[in-house]
């Protein structure tokens, strides 16, 4: 199974000071989990930078030309919310990360691989259309769906979450429009604090949130139950994931008990429905995961399911 993997050295610039858990440590862990000869068949490319055009599908043209132009000086880190920050490399990283996604698109839509994974930074499920939170600078898998509907022609676009936290940004541009999906599981309570089960858009949204401390057991018999039927019935054209990892047992910043196995068996089950529905295409982007061994086990797992599904 052809997959490709996308990413690019300009993602380790963004660096939003010292401790920071959204670190560029992350996807140095990574990508050197992937490069063992179990991966030695990846299709390797450098992710593009995004053009305008592509992220103002999702973001209004003026929030566009604000977050690129932050531009801080080589030793200075610019606020933009309690939690998220930007420093010299952010502007570029940011447009990176969306022009993965909108890359990966290109790869599925045009029969080149059936499956992307992109391993960038900054994540962006928690970016709004005109506000930038949670680590999060760009709607990244937003943009991924519109970038697919304009481009390629691709009616109904599904992004499926399993990071951690409810993916706000995505839900809020995609609640008030029937030809895209969104389903998440995410810790609740929990950051951002949304995510209930009762916000379910024009239909188009589901959402199924876990308390504190649920298990590995509990995360498949959400997607199983609920998550997976209602993608089932999209029938989506395309399929998207954001692909978390702060899930797991072993994460710093929440409470469920996810493991690598869990991890493994969603996205095996999420490449079966692409199969059935869209020609096995899958673009999954790299949202959290803050413990770096967790990290890189969890994103070895996944990308092994997307390469052998």
């Amino acid at each position: 199974m052809s997959v490709l993997l996308l990413t690019h050295r300009a993602c380790l610039h963004h660096d939003m000071g010292p401790h920071h858990p959204e670190c560029p440590d992350r996807l140095r862990s990574v990508l050197r989990a992937l490069e063992t000869e179990e991966f030695a068949d990846l299709i390797r490319d450098e992710a593009p930078q995004a053009t305008v055009e592509q992220l103002t599908r999702v973001h209004p043209p003026r929030y566009v030309e604000a977050i690129l132009g932050i531009r801080p000086e080589p030793d200075e880190v610019v606020q933009l919310d309690a939690d998220t920050a930007m420093n010299w490399g952010s502007a570029e990283a940011a447009l990176r990360a969306a022009g993965a996604a909108v890359a990966g698109v290109d790869a599925v839509c045009r029969g080149e691989v059936r499956r992307v994974f992109c391993a960038t930074r900054p994540p962006g499920h928690h970016a709004e259309p005109a506000r930038p939170m949670g680590f999060c600078l760009f709607a990244n898998a937003a943009v991924a769906a519109r970038h697919a509907q304009a481009e390629h022609g691709v009616a109904r676009v599904a992004v499926v979450d399993f990071d951690v936290h409810h993916g706000n940004g995505t839900q809020a541009c995609f609640e008030a429009d029937a030809t895209l999906f969104y389903a998440s599981s995410h810790q609740s309570p929990c950051y951002p604090g949304t995510g209930e089960a009762h916000e379910t858009g024009v239909g188009n949204i589901v959402n199924a949130p876990l308390p504190p401390g649920a298990d590995g057991a509990a995360f498949r018999a959400a997607w199983a139950e609920t998550l997976l039927p209602a993608l089932d019935a999209f029938a989506p054209g395309l399929l998207v994931i954001s692909a978390g990892f702060d899930a797991h047992a072993r994460d710093p910043l929440a409470q469920l008990r996810v493991r690598e196995a869990d991890f493994g068996w969603l996205t095996t089950e999420l490449c079966h429905l692409a199969d059935r529905h869209c020609g096995g295409k899958v673009v999954s982007l790299l949202e959290g995961g803050y413990d770096l061994d967790a990290l890189a086990a969890s994103a070895a797992t996944h990308v092994r399911a997307l390469m052998h599904a």
